[in-house]
């Protein structure tokens, strides 16, 4: 990471995947979902790693939050 960065997020293709999810009764079903995988290098001497994952788990809580569109 090139200083004075302190991390970098990358994003890889946003795709729809098969995804196991709970139906309304708990039984597992499959569903298509939108997915995408995310990255992040950070520098560990400025941010401790227990930040890192929770801003990642903060993005991924605010991503699920979007409603799908409607087709």
């Amino acid at each position: 990471i090139p200083q004075p960065t302190v991390a970098i997020l990358g994003t890889g293709t946003i795709e729809k995947r098969p995804k196991v999810v709970k139906g309304p009764e708990g039984e597992d079903l499959i569903a298509i979902r939108t997915c995408a995988h995310f990255f992040l290098s950070f520098d560990h001497r400025v941010v401790d790693g227990a930040d890192a994952d929770r801003f990642l788990g903060f993005v991924k809580q605010q991503l699920e939050a979007i409603p799908e569109p409607a087709n």
